[in-house]
């Protein structure tokens, strides 16, 4: 079997072989880098953007909405006391540095997205180009070539590391262009392309250990949740822990309060180290394999698999058994600082006009904390069902209908378990959110009603499912329009009124067309409603795939 070289890549002359770094030329060993980037940035140019300009604009609008609202020193000095005593706002945000300032606050309520958002891109795309280009057979063809052994993992992790560094220069511009100084903003981009820069490096040495492209993303992103949580522990502990996460040396930095430099040479070490671990590693196996070898399955299948849900359970369970831990974390976390919510806002005309006034200040913003589990939710939702479509173009899927399940049944039986689980971890979000407050409030008198509040948001998760189906199941080129979908969802709801979006605007989001309970009386018929639409999208889309062919790579 024989294939052409990809399109821009350079030709091996007839009679030679591919350099080998036998002598330790650094060159021939990554030999066609630049020619190898060229197609991942033709091929990825929308994903690359999309990652790229969201990571900016959510940080840039979340900077946006803290300018004004602290607008006096006595605000600001009211607003620093209360984050130095709320441990579980520490935990989240990191250390309260600089809160006196304009400044440090904008930092304080921005660094955690834009941290853990810049540390998810480098995970996800830097697996995609290594361990993810190996599953395909693509990264064996191309070293078939005149490319270097250690061009692929060299193409990778310069690309990604580039994007973060576009990533944090974005950032800069927007502090800067919120009139912020110059020295603090370009200390924060700093800090944001470092973050994205060491977790590149990390996550190509997960690419070595592990065989498979998701279960090395799941290691890195493994790694980021416990830097996060390591940070967050350290934070409230008195600092010491923080030192031994990426993360926390990021945010010793203390942009715009101290303007350190140096603590960011620490991540910057640790990427050149773990790059050099992954160079070698790179070096010892063959393509294709990995460190840690998969474990041989049974022979025979146990009788529990021989149905569609089952199958579907088992390929969904370890990732629902992590989004579980993590919604009860997240809303534990949120749910805890409740209590604090009404002395925070109090007398502050700012933030009391985003909670809707001085009354209802705690149900407006578990409203939000509704909205934020729910995205979560909806955000596991898209991307297992958007799996379909992997199981289709890797040929599993056939495998499976020619064994004897129909098209409806596969499709159907694996949006049945993604939506009971979707419908679990919303629950376990609730459980968190509702627990935490009552132990923070001493009244466990509201825990049933915060608990109902944080499920409303199911009937819009339906329509994230829906949707996601349709677009399989119709138009799968088309089928990351769901994340379009989730993203604005998002800025809608959190930043909607702070941008002044008009309504219509605002009602693209299915998260709006149900209550924002608790802060709003529950309307059943909007909500079925809403269920139904879910329900409709996600018939149609088997449907749809039903009757068009299957397309395999």
């Amino acid at each position: 079997m024989s294939a052409a070289p990809a399109a821009g890549l350079p030709r091996m002359p007839a009679g030679t072989r591919a350099a080998r770094p036998g002598g330790g030329a650094i060159a021939s060993a990554t030999a066609g880098v630049a020619a190898l980037i060229r197609p991942h940035l033709r091929r990825d140019r929308i994903r690359l953007g999309v990652w790229i300009a969201g990571l900016i604009a959510v940080t840039g609008a979340s900077a946006n909405a803290v300018q004004g609202v602290y607008g006096d020193a006595a605000e600001r000095a009211a607003y620093a006391s209360t984050m130095d005593s709320s441990p579980a706002t520490i935990a989240m945000s990191g250390p309260p540095v600089a809160l006196e300032t304009t400044g440090g606050i904008t930092v304080f309520e921005t660094n955690a997205v834009a941290l853990v958002g810049v540390a998810l891109m480098a995970v996800f795309l830097t697996v995609r180009y290594t361990r993810g280009e190996e599953e395909t057979g693509r990264t064996e063809l191309l070293l078939a070539g005149v490319l270097g052994p250690r061009a692929p993992l060299t193409a990778a992790g310069l690309l990604v590391a580039a994007a973060s560094i576009l990533v944090g220069a974005g950032v800069a511009v927007a502090f800067l262009a919120l009139g912020l100084s110059a020295a603090g903003s370009v200390l924060f981009g700093a800090e944001v392309a470092v973050t994205g820069m060491v977790f590149t490096a990390l996550s190509l040495v997960c690419a070595q250990v592990l065989a498979h492209a998701r279960a090395a993303a799941g290691l890195g992103a493994g790694l980021v949740g416990a830097a996060f949580a390591v940070r967050a522990v350290g934070d409230v502990g008195g600092g010491t822990l923080s030192w031994i996460s990426p993360i926390g040396w990021a945010q010793a930095a203390h942009p715009f309060g101290g303007d350190r430099w140096w603590p960011l040479g620490l991540p910057l070490l640790l990427a050149v180290a773990a790059a050099g671990v992954a160079w070698r590693l790179d070096g010892i196996r063959d393509v294709g394999g990995s460190l840690v070898a998969p474990r041989l399955g049974p022979a025979s299948a146990p009788r529990g698999l021989a149905s569609v849900p089952a199958w579907a359970f088992r390929m969904q369970r370890a990732s629902i058994a992590g989004w579980a831990a993590g919604m009860v974390l997240a809303g534990a976390a949120l749910g805890s600082v409740g209590s604090q919510v009404a002395d925070m806002v109090r007398g502050n005309e700012q933030m009391e006009k985003v909670f809707g006034g001085a009354e209802g200040i705690v149900d407006q913003y578990f409203a939000m904390v509704a909205l934020l589990l729910g995205l979560l939710a909806a955000g596991f939702a898209a991307s297992t069902v958007l799996r379909l479509r992997g199981e289709e173009t890797s040929g599993r899927a056939e495998a499976l209908l020619v064994a004897g399940a129909s098209r409806r049944r596969w499709m159907g039986g694996w949006l049945a378990v993604t939506s009971v689980a979707a419908v679990g971890l919303t629950a376990c979000g609730a459980v968190g959110a509702a627990s935490a407050d009552a132990l923070a409030t001493g009244d466990a008198a509201q825990l049933p009603r915060i608990f109902g509040a944080m499920l409303v948001p199911l009937a819009s998760i339906a329509v994230v499912i829906g949707l996601a189906a349709a677009l399989v199941g119709f138009a799968p080129r088309a089928q990351y329009a769901t994340w379009a979908v989730v993203a604005w969802a998002f800025i809608a709801g959190w930043f909607g009124d702070l941008l002044g979006l008009p309504g219509w605007a605002v009602d693209l989001s299915p998260f709006s067309w149900v209550a924002q309970a608790p802060a709003e009386p529950m309307g059943w018929g909007a909500w079925l409603l809403t269920l139904a639409v879910g329900t409709a999208l996600a018939a149609a889309g088997v449907e749809g795939l039903r009757r068009r062919d299957l397309q395999a790579q």
